[in-house]
């Protein structure tokens, strides 16, 4: 379906957008460029055999002015659709901002005397972290681009700064008036006076008992990429680079005997926001929307060979807007590499004697962003057997508050002296856009239970599943339940497979299924309002493409989806929506300082008599490697 409207801007096309906007005047003399990208053209049209064209979507800040333009451009006809000045919400935090920010603090001195009445004179070594100013309602952002900055100490350059909070102390900063809101200053508090580094040089002696692990494919990978086309075994699909979402992954088939079955035409991160739990005054309001106020994608690593990835990779490069609009490239963005997945299938019939098993083997393609304190690495694995796995990996170090001697604070763990780790909530909303055999699709809400005991039923043993359509946005409570084992199927009611079920897709949600947990009045509520729920059903729109809205920076609004569901619209055999919000509370602990291990949340995506039968049985046996001759993983 015209695949190539759906894919990133290039170079060329960022470098284009960028020109039309400066020449439309749009942003001022010099508009910064908060995120650019692909306006996708509305599938309906397609479908429909309308003519489309590229276009793209910039949101672009006026940095004398503090307004917000969302933009939109014809690539093809060279010249702007439409411009609309935002009334909530701003662009995303501009890499130069986060600089400014600090500059503007530092000169400020008023915050230079809160530094010295802390003992903190050399400025050079005071880090600061921006945190968004949306959630605090005391504060009038019109008119204004405000950034609430937390201070922290470093004992030298290369020093955890996390490890020395100068607790107490917030430098409010406009980064278009360029000046000093507000210095708020709760009080002087005790600080860590020791360094908790998690660098090899501070960290020894290390372990010398591991021994060398390769991973080699002898005849090179078993995929095939065509620029942004990916074919592997039974599976095709497109990968892209977002800069608000990150990995974007479209166009997704599966090949069943000779034909190409779409399983979802796109997948995506759609917003995420980590929700800070400490009341205090210095803390209530902190969170960070990662993809809406800062941009997710910009701020992708350059993956490492040997470190982020190991094997036989293969490196896609991501093109994005730097804040003038200029293309910049992130090398090795997106890492993709094969796997050994355990056992694919195994049976030993204990009448013959007779042994089949198979290796399983899946495709990963992956990211990993940085957002301050916190890093995020998004791994799609597709497997053999149909099914899609999306693990979320969180790393990095956690947020911190200083804590008086022997203290154990009521929403944060004591992780170092006079320092503790704050309570906070990941919250991660998916969207899919469903295409299972074709578009026309309806969803049920499935749940197992007993059934009761009657005729129906005399020895108590019967197990039902209650399968509940969503027929419209409202139905069901959309949280998940594992007393009922529940999931959500996506099935094309026209299409059954050999055995007269409809076919069909299963979202099996992950263990981590939490849901926001502040409440009003808090504005985390009114802002995050897609958390709230782990589903959200919608039909699908060109328009709805963010859980939060397409700028929730600064934005109190509400926009998003409980705004769009509001209406109760019907999404029953239709081009449907599945949105899930995977939610990780962190409770911290001792072992998660100074940096933490990994933890890992997520979600599938599982055929659901979509096939007629196992579609993993053509896969060949391997063959032994050590203490067995001629014979294969079936005799």
């Amino acid at each position: 379906m015209h695949s190539h409207l759906f894919d990133a801007l290039t170079a060329d096309e960022i470098s284009a957008v960028s020109k039309i906007v400066r020449e439309a005047g749009i942003g001022g003399e010099r508009p910064g460029f908060g995120s650019v990208f692909t306006d996708e053209p509305d599938k309906s049209l397609l479908r429909a055999g309308e003519p489309v064209s590229r276009r793209a979507r910039a949101l672009v800040l006026d940095r004398t002015s503090a307004a917000t333009y969302d933009v939109l451009v014809d690539l093809e006809a060279e010249r702007v659709v439409s411009s609309r000045q935002l009334s909530d919400g701003g662009a995303q935090m501009l890499a130069e901002e986060v600089e400014l920010a600090a500059e503007l603090a530092k000169a400020d001195p008023r915050y230079v005397a809160a530094l010295a009445e802390r003992g903190i004179t050399d400025l050079g070594l005071v880090q600061l972290d921006p945190f968004g100013a949306g959630n605090r309602g005391d504060i009038d952002l019109a008119g204004r681009r405000l950034w609430c900055c937390v201070s922290y100490y470093r004992h030298f350059p290369e020093d955890n700064g996390y490890a020395h909070v100068v607790e107490g102390l917030i430098a409010i900063v406009d980064t278009v008036r360029r000046e000093v809101f507000a210095i708020e200053d709760h009080g002087v508090k005790p600080m860590n006076p020791t360094c908790n580094n998690y660098t090899p040089e501070h960290n020894q002696p290390m372990r010398d008992d591991i021994k060398p692990l390769e991973i080699t494919q002898p005849e090179g990978v078993g995929f095939r990429l065509d620029g942004p086309q990916m074919t592997w075994q039974k599976w095709r699909f497109r990968i892209n680079m977002h800069p608000l979402d990150g990995l974007v992954l479209s166009g997704v088939e599966y090949k069943d005997g000779e034909e190409y079955r779409s399983v979802m035409h796109r997948g995506s991160l759609a917003e995420m926001m980590v929700p800070y739990g400490d009341p205090d005054r210095a803390h209530y309001w902190r969170s960070a929307f990662d993809a809406g106020e800062y941009g997710l994608g910009r701020m992708a690593n350059s993956l490492l060979l040997g470190c982020d990835c190991l094997g036989e990779i293969v490196y896609l490069d991501a093109v994005m807007a730097d804040d003038d609009g200029n293309p910049t490239v992130i090398k090795n963005a997106i890492c993709i590499h094969e796997e050994d997945a355990g056992i694919l299938w195994k049976h030993t019939d204990w009448v013959t004697g007779k042994v089949d098993v198979r290796r399983s083997r899946k495709l990963v393609v992956s990211f990993i962003a940085t957002v301050g304190n916190y890093h995020y690495g998004f791994y799609w694995n597709f497997f053999q057997d149909g099914h899609i796995e999306v693990d979320t990996k969180l790393l990095g170090v956690v947020q911190t508050r200083s804590i008086e001697p022997g203290e154990i604070p009521a929403h944060a763990t004591p992780v170092a002296e006079n320092l503790a780790a704050t309570y906070h909530q990941h919250l991660f909303s998916f969207r899919l856009d469903m295409e299972v055999d074709g578009w026309q699709n309806s969803v049920y809400q499935n749940d197992a239970g007993g059934t009761p005991v009657g005729p129906a039923n005399p020895n108590g043993n019967a197990i039902t599943v209650t399968r509940t359509l969503i027929a419209r946005e409202q139905d069901g409570d959309g949280l998940t339940n594992p007393q009922s084992a529940r999931s959500w199927s996506v099935v094309n009611p026209d299409r059954k497979n050999k055995w007269g079920m409809p076919v069909g897709y299963k979202l099996l949600p992950g263990w981590a299924s939490d849901t926001l947990i502040a409440q009003e009045p808090s504005l985390m509520v009114r802002r995050a309002g897609f958390a709230t729920k782990n589903i959200w059903v919608t039909p699908y729109s060109p328009d709805e493409m963010h859980s939060s809205g397409d700028h929730p920076n600064a934005d109190r609004s509400g926009a998003g989806l409980p705004a769009w569901t509001a209406a109760d619209r019907p999404v029953e055999n239709t081009d449907v929506v599945l949105w899930h919000t995977v939610g990780v509370t962190h409770i911290p602990r001792s072992e998660d300082w100074p940096v933490m291990p990994t933890e890992v949340a997520g979600f599938m995506l599982v055929p659901n008599n979509f096939f007629d039968r196992n579609p993993a049985l053509d896969v060949p046996a391997n063959e032994p490697r050590h203490g067995a001759d001629d014979v294969t993983c079936c005799h």
